[in-house]
């Protein structure tokens, strides 16, 4: 009974630890290009085949760096398919991410070698890949962290002319809601754009899988730096144990810490510069951890910290801030960098040399603004009712990045909404086929719609007649037939109608034919079958839309009627034939018949005083 009770109470203590445990973070790794998932060493990490994509080719990889996923496969995409590619993934819980995406090269020799585009995260452009990224290991993967509120991700592909942008893989890794909190402007509209992370004093890459990191940290890649030039700087190591290292928000791995670089007595100034953007703010995060055997107290080592000449933090003394030795500090800031370097410099001010365990640096991007999400359905029902082929690119966000907008769209943003909307869209001699759905009015912010010159099908849909915002409306040179909605009578803005060139027929709503006394420029020619205004034919009596359809019923029922009545009289009259030949194959035989029955009557008739009863003519005798 005691070993049960004991046992039961095991079980229970157990179930609570599991209960208040934090769950694992979200992860998701794509293996682009491949046709089923795969694990990889040493880790043994999971990546989903290709899913997701708008298009692009998948082919055999060739990995530019050995930090790069060990992985067969990636996806391309050459410029037939659209200058814009992306990859949108759903059901992704809303939370803070970690986004990294991997480069490849062709496996194939009439490829570029070393293609250059760009990245957009969310709408937003994150990076740039520069001549030269193939000899890097920090240059062959683009990271961000972003929130992710809706539920989905979109990342982006722009090609700018030079190669087919290739993708190894991606990677979404949930990270703390708070990681990297850096202040007031931090937030849900900025974005992070890992620029460096260095781990320092050690020759070893490392990713935060390598040191047994915490999930919740995102798997960061650390680039490994041993000095900071010859006789700059002397590394240090230790194996003790680090406190405070792989605590939350940002969950460092502790062996982080376990390595350092220390200046030299020849060059007192610990320096390390960094090529960046210019006229951008970068996110600075400082790792410190004492771990000298020489320095024991506080006071013992104090320096400064300098970002490109001017001091960040004064006196900075690690025993003193972390409370003790091989105990974890993190620094941050962050400033406004105008040239295309960034140095940062630590001075020593008394005691022993200045020392620095690991550097994180971060570009501070502003989160675009998106478009409108019913306008962004109302593109994609036209995308798919025109059949748009893929150069035109519709992929991802309409309006943003602004340097990468959708072809044909033009677009302004509504301050007092925060959105941007759709106010032009020209599509004109493209060769487009299709129809115009009814979705088309949901771009209720349209001032200009040019689609002349196609072969569009179909008719006029009335829902157009409620985009009041409309002054431009093209559809001339196409196939439509059917009438004018109309609906186009409420446009009161439309200043310029262009329909010639198509079938449509009937009468011009009258609200459009005494605009043009107001000089509005309309065109209807070239359309057979419209009358009602100036120009065009005098329309006949004109007949309401149910009229038609009650003429349209009795021509029907009057055409059935007579079908109906020619089957009767053409089965009555091969009744009537077939009884005629039926009656004309049996006269012989009736003729006949008659005469013998004739016969029979006047023999009777003839016989008739000539007979005799048997008593008369006595008995017969037979022998």
């Amino acid at each position: 009974m005691l070993r049960f009770t004991l046992l039961w109470l095991l079980v229970f203590f157990l179930s609570l630890v599991s209960s208040s445990a934090r769950p694992a973070p979200f992860a998701m790794r794509i293996s682009c290009g491949a046709r089923q998932n795969v694990r990889t060493a040493p880790t043994y990490a999971l990546w989903y085949k290709d899913f997701g994509y708008t298009g692009g080719i998948p082919a055999n990889a060739t990995t530019p760096s050995f930090i790069t996923p060990p992985l067969k496969t990636l996806r391309y995409f050459p410029l037939s398919e659209g200058p814009e590619n992306c990859y949108g993934i759903n059901r992704v819980p809303k939370g803070h991410y970690t986004l990294r995406i991997f480069f490849g090269l062709i496996k194939q020799p009439d490829f570029d070698n070393e293609p250059l585009f760009e990245i957009s995260v969310e709408g937003t452009l994150i990076h740039s890949l520069k001549s030269g990224w193939t000899s890097h290991d920090d240059q062959v993967f683009a990271e961000a962290l972003v929130f992710l509120l809706d539920g989905t991700v979109s990342i982006c592909f722009h090609s700018t002319g030079h190669g087919d942008p290739a993708i190894i893989s991606i990677e979404i890794l949930q990270v703390d809601d708070k990681a990297y909190y850096s202040g007031p402007e931090w937030g849900k509209g900025v974005i992070l754009k890992t620029t460096s992370r260095l781990t320092c004093g050690t020759s070893k890459p490392r990713f935060d899988e390598d040191y047994s990191g915490d999930h919740w940290g995102g798997d960061r890649y650390w680039e490994p730096i041993r000095t900071f030039g010859q006789n700059a700087a002397e590394p240090r190591s230790t194996e003790n144990s680090i406190k405070q290292a792989s605590d939350a928000p940002n969950f460092y791995p502790e062996a982080l810490y376990q390595s350092a670089v220390v200046s030299t007595d020849s060059q007192p100034d610990l320096a390390y510069t960094i090529d960046v953007d210019p006229n951008k703010n970068y996110s600075i995060w400082l790792h410190f951890a004492e771990i000298d055997a020489l320095v024991t107290d506080a006071g013992q080592r104090v320096f400064d910290v300098l970002l490109n000449g001017d001091t960040i933090f004064k006196e900075i003394d690690i025993l003193k801030l972390s409370g003790d030795r091989y105990t974890a500090l993190v620094l941050n800031t962050t400033v406004a960098v105008s040239g295309r370097t960034l140095t940062i410099t630590l001075h020593p001010k008394e005691g022993h040399r200045a020392i620095i365990n690991a550097i994180e640096i971060f570009q501070v991007i502003a989160a675009e603004s998106k478009t409108s999400s019913a306008e962004v359905r109302a593109l994609q029902a036209l995308k798919r009712s025109l059949g748009l082929p893929n150069r035109f690119a519709w992929n991802g966000d309409p309006c943003v990045p602004k340097e990468h907008p959708w072809s044909g769209a033009d677009c302004q943003f509504d301050k007092s909404g925060s959105k941007w909307f759709i106010d032009g869209l020209d599509l004109a001699n493209q060769g487009l086929k299709g129809f115009l759905p009814d979705d088309i009015s949901k771009l209720i912010h349209l001032q200009s719609l040019n689609l002349s010159g196609n072969t569009i099908h179909g008719v006029i849909p009335p829902s157009l007649g409620t985009i009041t915002s409309l002054e431009l409306l093209d559809l001339s040179y196409n196939f439509l037939n059917g009438s004018i909605p109309e609906s186009l009578g409420n446009l009161t803005a439309l200043r310029r109608l262009n329909l010639n060139g198509n079938s449509l027929s009937g009468r011009v709503p009258g609200a459009l034919g005494g605009r043009l006394l107001n000089g509005a420029s309309f065109n209807f020619t070239d359309n057979a079958g419209l009358c009602g205004i100036p120009g065009l034919p005098t329309c006949g009596p004109h007949l309401s839309a149910g009229a038609k359809v009650g003429i349209a019923f009795g021509v029907s029922l009057s055409f059935l009627l007579l079908v109906i009545c020619s089957v009767c009289y053409w089965k009555r009259r091969q009744n009537i034939l077939r009884a005629q030949q039926i009656a004309a194959r049996g006269a012989p035989y009736a003729k006949a018949r008659t005469q013998f029955s004739h016969d029979i009557q006047m023999s009777r008739h003839h016989n008739h005083g000539h007979t005799r009863t048997a008593a008369e003519n006595g008995p017969s005798l037979l022998s």
